[in-house]
């Protein structure tokens, strides 16, 4: 069977999912659209079933992208995925009314269904009690009660599964006002059955969601819109509101059920979550917690993953001696040794960053501060004109700017949107994070601040928050230039404190980190190989004529420019970094870096591959020294001054902050927007902020 798991936001739907499927399932996006879709694959009673985990919605009538896709998936109208066979309505026993809504008009389809109570341990503890029995009898359908973070209660779901006789719902159980009735069967009559393909278990619903539309179609003679605009006439002639009367109904026949079902025994009015949110959400106490919190995570991120990393270096490092030691010397050996390995190694040394950082990502969000979170900044960001809907896909950033910009479509409003979407790249996505780890550690002392908080912990939270100003100080300009449009109300629901569900959060973080190493090193190894080449050819010998002595006087320091040097500087990568260095020069960046900035377009942290890549063809085989250490010790060999400085990593952490290095970005800008108007923009002006704020953090620096 195909399984669509089908809820509200926050009910604990991800959880049945992954419950069902565990590490039988994959992530992707809906051909041609942005929304992200879940799969898996379930092995019930020696039957083997799809599941299909669908967007959370509140309602079937939303025209929100990812919503619209349950819609369609539901109806049948969505190509790119099959109508299920059975429904799973993942409900919160905590909010069974509000629940019950969507629940309501799934039944509506005709579709076989079973309702999933979860969460009853929460509405325990809340002092609420159901009767499971007398909910199953009032709405008809299968019911099973259970908490998803118990193994149990999932193993209760599948036995449920596999003892459905697939028999469809009572059609239309509610009672719909006659009115409502009347303007239904007239939409269906005048527009489904003539105009549309939907199947005949769909009709209800569509005219319902095409009469519940808040605002009156407009006047422009399309048969689509006379037809609501009568359907409307009908209800408002009778003394009632189109876009209200079917909520109305719905939850009048909620309310039947749920009134000899629901049990409040001793509920108290004060939660312990409003207990912590009266703290954290305060608005003096809530944003100083909420800093605090990013500077302890950065610093554990910086502190608990060096011996991790410094274990990833060796095995690098002694992977390449190993190679160059028994493999015949050549082509083939110098390619593997100081294309490949240097490469990857010097990215995939960062892999324990980027797992505690979504660790903590996935610990926030599953304890439910997240959305706090979100709270708490929407009123700055009301402040630079930004709606609060932008707090989430803008804290989404942190982790990744894709899928921050795809959150940008449950921004309605256009201007709001393209605002969110142009300030977003400013927050320091995960794929910086490695340029930042390698500067810090080879530039930035550890010199205590406060207790355990170091300088290194400093500096690293201190990009983060650089970011954020940036983006403000861009959304406030930008607010100045772009037409200003009607806003709409911020609503997000605060669900309850709780412990992560931490099979979950391992979940979460092992598939980040295999995308990260999977996506990353797809892209790092091609260009590792590319880079070698045009950093080995053409192959060039010293001339007579260059004398080492020349280059080095009785007070140089500087070491004898040797054979790999003298082929590096020559080769294709090379000439082409010195023809670019004049124009990176002022950054305080040399040619080395300036090939670098180029490869790290196609995914940032390929800067620190290239690098790696670079200084290993420099440096030779059998060079056992970790990267941090190779840019600490070189030297110009005709200047004898130090290529890198204190000047040069905060000049280059800048503009890693600020430049728009990522060329996945532009492409799924240029696919949100349909333009590619958008993306130039924004290419050119992060490339130039960027520039701009290198230059004047190099020359401040000098100073001191």
């Amino acid at each position: 069977m195909n399984i669509a798991l089908v809820g509200n936001p926050n009910t604990g739907k991800t959880t049945v999912f992954n419950g069902l499927t565990g590490l039988k399932q994959k992530i992707g996006n809906y051909p041609g659209i942005t929304v992200e879709r879940k799969i898996g694959f379930a092995e019930i009673g020696g039957t083997k079933h799809t599941i299909i985990d669908l967007p959370g919605t509140y309602s079937l009538h939303s025209q929100k992208l990812d919503e619209r896709v349950t819609r369609e998936t539901l109806t049948g109208q969505f190509e790119h995925e099959d109508k299920p066979d059975l429904v799973l309505i993942i409900v919160d026993a905590s909010n069974l009314d509000r629940n019950l809504f969507l629940a309501t008009q799934v039944l509506d389809l005709g579709i076989p269904a079973i309702l999933v109570l979860n969460m009853m341990d929460v509405a325990k503890a809340k002092g609420i009690g159901i009767d499971s029995a007398e909910l199953q009898k009032k709405l008809g359908i299968p019911l099973v009660s259970i908490s998803a973070k118990n193994k149990n209660g999932i193993d209760h779901v599948k036995e449920t599964i596999q003892k459905s006789r697939l028999t469809p719902p009572k059609e239309i159980q509610w009672d719909p006002d006659p009115v409502l009735k009347k303007a239904v069967d007239f939409v269906i009559n005048d527009w489904i059955k003539p105009h549309t393909k939907l199947p005949r278990t769909a009709y209800f619903l569509e005219a319902l969601r095409l009469i519940s539309k808040a605002e009156e179609a407009p006047k422009n003679n399309q048969p689509i819109d006379n037809t609501i605009r009568r359907a409307h006439d009908i209800i408002i002639r009778a003394g009632k509101n189109p876009a209200a009367l079917e909520v109305m109904n719905r939850y009048d026949y909620i309310s039947s059920c749920t009134n000899s079902v629901i049990e409040r025994i001793n509920e108290s009015n004060i939660t312990t979550t409003d207990r912590i949110d009266a703290v954290t959400t305060h608005k003096i106490f809530g944003p100083i917690i909420f800093l605090m919190l990013l500077l302890l995570m950065f610093q554990a991120i910086f502190s608990w993953a060096t011996p991790f990393m410094d274990m990833i270096d060796l095995l690098f490092i002694n992977t390449g001696n190993w190679l160059s030691t028994n493999l015949p010397e050549g082509m083939l050996s110098d390619l593997l040794v100081e294309g490949v390995v240097a490469g990857l190694g010097g990215v995939i040394i960062f892999l324990p960053q980027i797992v505690f950082l979504f660790f903590f990502i996935s610990i926030l969000e599953g304890s439910g501060y997240m959305a706090r979170a979100a709270f708490i900044m929407d009123g700055y960001m009301s402040k630079i004109g930004l709606h609060g809907r932008s707090v989430v896909p803008l804290i989404s950033g942190f982790a990744c700017a894709i899928p921050g910009i795809m959150a940008t479509r449950n921004i309605e409003n256009w201007r709001d949107r393209i605002i969110t979407m142009m300030i977003l790249p400013f927050m320091s996505c995960s794929a910086r994070l490695p340029v930042y780890a390698l500067l810090i550690a080879a530039f930035i002392p550890q010199t205590p601040v406060i207790g355990f908080i170091d300088l290194q912990g400093v500096t690293f939270f201190g990009l983060y928050f650089f970011g954020i100003v940036i983006a403000a100080l861009s959304a406030l300009v930008m607010n100045k230039f772009l037409i200003k449009g009607r806003k709409s109300p911020f609503i997000m629901e605060l669900p309850d404190y709780k412990m992560p569900k931490w099979s979950s959060v391992f979940q979460s973080v092992f598939d980040r980190g295999r995308v990260f190493v999977t996506e990353a090193g797809r892209i790092i190894i091609a260009i590792s190989i590319i880079l070698w080449f045009l950093a080995s050819f053409p192959k060039t010998e010293i001339p007579d004529h260059v004398n080492i002595s020349e280059n080095v006087t009785e007070t140089s320091f500087s070491p004898q420019i040797d054979e790999e040097a003298y082929q590096l500087k020559n080769s294709y990568a090379g000439k082409f970094g010195h023809f670019i260095e004049p124009a990176i020069e002022p950054l305080g960046f040399d040619w080395k870096i300036g090939i670098g900035l180029i490869t790290s377009f196609a995914a940032r942290e390929v800067m620190v591959g290239t690098l790696n890549t670079i200084y290993s063809i420099e440096g030779g085989a059998g060079e056992v020294t970790t990267l941090k250490q190779k840019l600490v010790n070189d030297v110009d060999y005709e200047t004898g001054k130090p290529v890198y400085s204190t000047a040069t990593a905060l000049s280059l952490m800048v503009f890693f902050a600020l430049a728009m290095q990522c060329m996945s970005t532009l492409a799924i800008v240029r696919r949100e927007t349909n333009s590619w108007t958008w993306p130039i923009i924004m290419l050119v002006y992060m490339t130039g902020l960027a520039y701009i704020s290198s230059f004047i953090t190099y020359q401040i620096a000098l100073l001191f």
